[in-house]
């Protein structure tokens, strides 16, 4: 773990370099990013593999976010020579380099839910008592 003085370093780069560091943020951090390389990471998966297990996604999110993915450099299309056609979508090195901070930051967010909700429902409450 860094210590202050390495945090007050990073945090002085990042804002010196938010031009240059948002939009990257931006293209790792939406709705379904994360996710989508977390299922891809172990092994290429095909379109309605990926959807599967990605309960929730719409064919539309999941084929916008592919062509955005595939637009970053961070996931391949390849077309496979079957009947029916099938297309396969594998990480990139460039996507795998995000495995370790996207574990990480899954790690996070299983030992932490709980206490997100729990400050969400406290928050509601208050602001709910605040203004009966």
């Amino acid at each position: 773990m860094p210590d202050d003085t390495d945090l007050d370093q990073i945090s002085r780069q990042a804002y010196e370099n938010m031009g240059f560091i948002r939009p990257v943020i931006d293209k790792i951090a939406d709705k379904w990013t994360i996710l989508i390389l977390t299922v891809l990471c172990p092994r290429p998966a095909r379109f309605n593999e990926i959807k599967r297990r990605l309960n929730g996604i719409t064919h539309k999110a999941l084929a916008d976010a592919l062509k955005r993915l595939e637009r970053n450099g961070f996931v391949t299309r390849t077309v496979l020579p079957t009947t029916p056609i099938g297309v396969e979508y594998a990480i990139t090195p460039l996507g795998h380099s995000l495995r370790e901070p996207f574990e990480t930051l899954c790690c996070w967010a299983l030992e932490h839910g709980d206490d997100i909700e729990a400050a969400c429902e406290a928050y509601d409450r208050e602001k709910t008592a605040g203004s009966a």
